[in-house]
């Protein structure tokens, strides 16, 4: 079987402390606000337009950039981690599908989430805290609690 891969990015949005987590209608676990880079998207636009329709929250990314530039390219905002997630899996272990995931963190000044159209509900939303995603381990995938705790102390740094 062939594989197909997406290119994605995801967002943990960090404000007062705490990540916004929803448990994802189609997968049934626990991730943060992400979706598929359009053909005509930079993986940071990508996240920042992500954000804006699953929260309703505008972010500052806090990304590095590099300060490469000449006549024919130019920096654009790093994400934190860069990861292959394997979607679909076969009974014998084949990966059909598989996303090719831009991670970013973002800092939101405020809590307020108010979906876009289609989107899953505000009330499907829980803020974490660091204490919030250890006590929550059992439900968490590893990765989305190891990330949101990086994500938290990432955004708290000055």
């Amino acid at each position: 079987m062939e594989t197909t891969r997406h290119f994605v990015a995801t967002v943990y949005v960090v404000s007062d402390g705490a990540v916004a987590l929803h448990e994802h209608d189609k997968l049934g676990m626990w991730l943060p606000a992400g979706g598929h880079v359009d053909r005509d998207e930079l993986p940071h636009e990508a996240a920042l337009r992500e954000t804006r329709e699953e929260l309703g929250l505008d972010v500052d990314l806090v990304a590095p950039q590099e300060s490469i530039e000449s006549e024919t390219v130019e920096s654009i905002p790093q994400p934190q981690h860069f990861l292959l997630e394997d979607i679909n899996v076969d009974a014998d272990g084949a990966v059909g599908h598989q996303h090719i995931d831009f991670i970013f963190y973002g800092a939101a000044d405020s809590r307020e989430i108010d979906p876009g159209p289609g989107e899953q509900p505000a009330d499907d939303w829980e803020w974490f805290t660091a204490a919030d995603i250890e006590a929550s381990a059992d439900r968490l995938p590893a990765d989305v609690a190891e990330i949101g705790l990086r994500a938290i102390e990432r955004v708290a740094e000055p």
